[in-house]
């Protein structure tokens, strides 16, 4: 019997959510001939839970996407109704955009993209098994195609795998369990018992989603209304500000209480996950109420956010409230929040479990150790969240094309970006439950401001090959832009006269005993470079961006330059590589579990071996010592 072979391609993507979208545009854009898998054309970057891109750190993974070459960011800044900075209050460190998307024009943008992508075809299709040849002469499996329930074969050179919560899903809600994706789309059912048989791992996570509500059943009167920024930051380099300047539309906060909870610990064993129904772990970081309810006893409220799912329909989120109760307990529950009182429930809130890897088995270029030409990205890594799944996505794509294009694979580490952090813990740390951004998880977070993405990563992506020298030229030119003014009002002298301490005394600042610097007195709290202006009479006119840049490296220069020595440090161990050929077992001073998690790890440098759970820093010593002794012996 001959193959039903459809098409020979460069890369196949399996999955088109927010990962799957990413890696087929990526590989496309870069000239290989791609085709994206979908269960159905309808769910292109659908948005199951809120309607969001960003919030705190997320809108670091989205802003270092776009200055990579990444589509996330353009898309939101042509969706969005609702745009907020997060954390104002704060530092610039954790300033993090959060945009409310109209969910259905967010899908229809992005399909709109990748239908006119060239180089790339949409396939509305399951795949159900992942073909490979073993290898000998290198001990992997490589890459031959895939294969769709139908029967049909795509022959190609390398696979991207970003299934989402889709394998072996199933929703419940209460004793309800319905075999499906979510939002009831079609869940893939046969791919799993494919990547079991080839020696991939699996486990099973879990996450879940709140009830949606029609509009009109709703009393916003009882609750606070919450408004976007007056003046909205676009997500992407690229955008025109002028052109995300919209009428935004409002969230509304509310509150559950004491009755609520009640209800709630009254039905808990309802619950499928106190019920012991529910097999997958959940995110420790976006707990149900159930969870929220029995793990925080001493609070009597939560918040809960009421938030539109677009322009042109009545289903408002509702955010906060996550659950799986049934749905008499649903109705119950919602209508004792303030507002909700005579709620209707267009959807059920539900869990979903699904079957996803253990990341471990990836190298931190999402490859698979044991296969070549495999690549995973999104939740199917044991991430959660649209933008974690988006990067992941991106990265893996440009990987899977490089290695197509016989190039090294690109990786970003710590010290550049989040998505470093992210994909570093992801395959460095034992995840045991859904892995979620936060601006904690980053040892640099004063250098990895959102605001600066570009100035970190556009060279990346100018070298990659998916920025364009314009964009390149533009980062080049900011940079000189703002090291000659940083420069020049370090060296602008102020002296303390009259003019001088009348300026201060306006704006309740310090008066001068002697003469300063202007970037001194840009140090002080209360003052900045705009404030300043009145004092600086030879200011030369500077784009907004370059203003913002000037004002927090001198203000925080001290910290600044403190973060740039702790990387230098960690540079020198990230840049010491381990060869893929070394045998652990040979290094008879390290320790039984240091060779065990090094070889299954198999770090691909001397700093992410440090990083591993179980390897002291004894062992790295010890490795270090090898490694001068193996590279002396290779010359």
């Amino acid at each position: 019997m001959t193959e039903d072979i459809r098409d020979e391609v460069d890369v196949c993507v399996v999955g088109a959510g927010h990962a799957g979208c990413e890696a087929a545009l990526a590989c496309a854009r870069l000239g290989l001939e791609t085709v994206i898998f979908t269960v159905s054309v309808d769910s292109i970057a659908l948005m199951p839970c809120n309607p969001n891109v960003g919030g705190s750190s997320k809108g670091h993974l989205v802003r270092e996407l776009d200055a990579l070459g990444g589509e996330m960011g353009k898309n939101i800044d042509k969706t969005f109704i609702q745009s907020k900075m997060l954390n104002v209050s704060k530092g610039p460190a954790v300033h993090s955009l959060r945009a409310q998307a109209d969910k259905q024009n967010y899908s229809r943008e992005m399909r709109k993209t990748l239908e006119n992508t060239d180089h790339l075809t949409i396939k509305q299709a399951e795949v159900c098994e992942i073909l490979a040849d073993y290898d000998e002469a290198s001990g992997q499996q490589i890459m031959k195609g895939v294969k769709i329930y139908n029967g049909g074969i795509y022959k190609c050179k390398a696979v991207v795998l970003c299934t989402g919560t889709y394998l072996n899903a199933r929703c419940l809600c209460g004793e309800s369990i319905t075999y499906t994706g979510p939002n009831g789309l079609q869940a893939a059912t046969h791919l799993t018992d494919s990547l079991k048989a080839l020696g991939i791992e699996m486990q099973r996570f879990k996450t879940g989603t709140p009830a949606r509500m029609d509009k009109r059943s709703i009393d916003f009167s009882k609750m606070e209304e919450q408004f976007g920024d007056e003046r909205v930051v676009p997500f992407s380099f690229s955008t025109d500000p002028e052109s995300v300047q919209i009428d935004q539309v409002s969230c509304w906060l509310t509150y559950t209480n004491e009755k609520t909870h009640e209800i709630i610990r009254n039905n808990l064993d309802r619950s499928p996950i106190y019920a012991g129904i529910i097999e997958g772990t959940g995110p420790r970081y976006c707990p149900s109420i159930e969870d929220k309810v029995v793990k925080f006893a001493d609070k009597n409220r939560h918040q809960v956010f009421i938030e539109p799912e677009g322009l042109y329909t009545n289903e408002m989120y509702v955010g906060g409230m996550s659950s799986s109760l049934p749905e008499d307990v649903q109705i119950q529950m919602y209508r004792t929040v303030p507002g909700l009182e005579h709620c209707k429930i267009v959807r059920n809130a539900y869990a979903i479990e699904y079957d996803c890897i253990k990341p471990d088995q990836l190298y931190p270029s999402l490859a698979f150790k044991k296969f070549a030409g495999l690549y995973s990205g999104g939740q199917f890594n044991g991430s959660s969240g649209y933008e974690e799944a988006a990067v992941q996505g991106f990265v893996a794509g440009v990987n899977a094309a490089r290695y197509v294009q016989k190039k090294e694979p690109v990786v970003i580490d710590r010290s550049q970006g989040y998505i470093g952090v992210l994909i570093d813990d992801l395959v460095t740390k034992e995840n045991r439950e859904p892995y979620r951004m936060m601006t904690s998880r980053s040892e640099y977070r004063l250098l990895l401001r959102q605001d600066n993405a570009d100035l970190r990563l556009r060279k990346i992506g100018y070298e990659i090959g998916l920025i364009t020298q314009e964009q390149y030229d533009y980062v080049v030119k900011k940079e000189e832009l703002i090291q000659k003014e940083v420069t020049r009002l370090q060296n602008l002298k102020i002296g303390a006269n009259k003019k001088t301490q009348e300026f201060l005394e306006k704006h309740n600042s310090a008066s001068l005993k002697t003469g300063t610097y202007m970037s001194e007195l840009m140090c002080r709290p209360e003052l900045s470079y705009e404030i300043l202006a009145e004092l600086d009479e030879d200011r030369p006119v500077l784009p907004a961006d370059v203003i913002e840049q000037v004002n927090i490296n001198i203000k925080y220069d001290g910290y600044i330059k403190r973060q740039q020595k702790q990387v230098e440090q960690f540079k020198k161990i990230e840049n010491k590589k381990i060869p893929s050929d070394i045998d652990y077992d040979d290094i008879g001073s390290l320790r039984l579990e240091a060779r065990q998690k090094l070889t299954k790890y198999k770090p691909i440098s001397v700093g992410q071996a440090s990083r591993i759970s179980g390897v002291s820093p004894a062992d790295i010593s010890v490795l270090l010592i090898y490694l001068e002794t193996y590279y002396k012996n290779k010359q």
